[in-house]
């Protein structure tokens, strides 16, 4: 949507005093964030450190359009995120990944890509007023236009003053920690060890995932990448039970054929190994 998008440059570009960007401090409010958490820290050593939101930004902000995540919508191929109608526009003219330009899809680009709705929830919290300054630009974009306005968007104006506090927690987004439907399976990643040859690679810290039934072995084996930092020339072996899978592989369906032998507490339990590829 053009309004959301044009919203995210013009608050980043030339709005940092607004509401919208009060997280973003000016230099000399930094300084002295800086030296209030320096000396916190050194009289609490044990108490967490505060973080400035700009050491975030790589997390949080869309690479084609330099702002907040809107929409968060990630390619399931590489797990890179954009704003849903920044990475809509994109694949109008192209069908590889901005970031890592893989092919995402040789016609269909648009059928590899899922809403990141934890991601998103995650921005909104972080973000001072970024939820409602989009709700009001959504509210105006379809009222400017004479369109009906969605049912989830609430207009601003409909709230004057003071809500009741019922009404305000409803309006309040989505905790970080719901998890979606879609997200039905849950994983426990066990690594198994490394071919002889293969080395600098990070461990994986989290084991425990929840995904959609409709992930494929082959978007494990993606994010076990990602997250280990492993070279091409290494290659990933997926196994459960006694059976190799196959990266086409959905885990639903593998769930429905390994059967109750492959949960453990209700996870799906997928060993995995690193191995040089045959030569």
């Amino acid at each position: 949507m053009n309004g959301t998008v044009d919203r995210v440059v013009e608050e980043e570009g030339s709005t940092r005093g607004s509401s919208r960007t009060d997280a973003s401090l000016s230099g000399e409010d930094e300084r002295r964030d800086s030296d209030h958490s320096q000396r916190t820290h050194e009289t609490h050593p044990d108490d967490e450190r505060s973080l400035p939101l700009r050491e975030f930004y790589p997390y949080i902000r869309c690479a084609l359009c330099n702002g907040f995540y809107i929409d968060a919508t990630t390619i399931t191929e590489c797990l890179h995120t954009f704003c849903k109608s920044c990475i809509v526009k994109h694949f109008f003219y192209s069908n590889r990944c901005p970031n890592c330009s893989i092919v995402v899809h040789q016609t269909q680009p648009l059928y590899s890509i899922r809403p990141d709705r934890q991601l998103q929830d995650i921005v909104f919290k972080m973000v001072p007023f970024l939820e409602e300054d989009e709700r009001s630009r959504i509210y105006a974009f379809y009222k400017q236009r004479g369109l009906d306005v969605p049912k989830p968007v609430a207009s601003p104006s409909m709230y004057p003053g003071k809500l009741p506090q019922r009404q305000k927690k409803d309006m309040l987004p989505q905790s970080v920690f719901t998890i979606p439907s879609e997200l039905d399976v849950s994983l426990m990643l066990e690594f198994v060890g490394a071919e002889k040859g293969i080395e600098n690679y990070k461990p994986l810290e989290r084991k425990y995932v929840r995904v959609s039934g409709e992930a494929t072995v082959r978007h494990v084996e993606l994010f076990i990448r990602r997250k280990m930092e492993l070279s091409q020339n290494c290659k990933v072996d997926v196994v459960c039970g006694e059976h190799l899978l196959e990266q086409c592989q959905t885990l639903r369906e593998v769930c429905n054929t390994m059967g109750k032998n492959a949960l453990q507490d209700g996870m799906l339990v997928l060993h995995f190994g690193l191995v040089l590829p045959a030569q």
